[in-house]
């Protein structure tokens, strides 16, 4: 079974060592790893279409959802999932450590009054609204998405332990 996976790991300054290795750990999880890396390419374009071919071939996207640049996941790995989820694709995820968006604002606003907020009064420091569903990421993400707690390791063992109907 083909598994592409998503994430910001492609930036990396090790992305050839860390590359090596998930191949390893998804064959290891009788998986063929699909990853977008382009080794010496420029052009945006046939990156893009490069990755979306990829993404066609697998039957699985499997997303590396942690904060990248902020609290939110990568924001090309987020459209990656939803491109996926279209196809019809199976989508599963995995954040290093669990904690609510709400959490995750707090944290990066250096906010630990914010911590434990809840409730739709909680807010970010320009005053919009924090969804608080006590997800690990934005809804549109978390709902069609299996997500585990762990690394890209907890979260195959999690695809192969769930039901193929799933």
């Amino acid at each position: 079974m083909k598994i592409y996976l998503a994430g910001p790991d492609v930036f990396r300054p090790d992305v050839l060592v860390w590359a090596e290795a998930a191949r390893e750990i998804c064959r290891r999880h009788g998986f063929e790893p699909l990853l977008p890396i382009h080794y010496d390419a420029t052009d945006p374009s046939r990156i893009f279409h490069a990755n979306i071919d990829l993404i066609r071939k697998a039957q699985i996207v499997v997303a590396n959802l942690d904060p990248f640049r902020g609290p939110e996941p990568d924001s090309g790995t987020a459209f990656e999932l939803g491109y996926a989820h279209a196809l019809g694709k199976k989508i599963c995820g995995y954040v290093t450590r669990r904690a609510t968006v709400a959490q995750r604002v707090a944290t990066a606003e250096g906010r630990s009054d914010a911590l434990s907020a809840s409730g739709p009064s909680f807010t970010d420091r320009q005053g919009l609204a924090i969804e608080d569903f006590n997800l690990p990421c934005n809804l549109m993400l978390a709902i069609p998405a299996h997500i585990v707690e762990g690394g890209l390791e907890a979260c195959l063992q999690s695809i192969r332990a769930r039901p193929p109907t799933d």
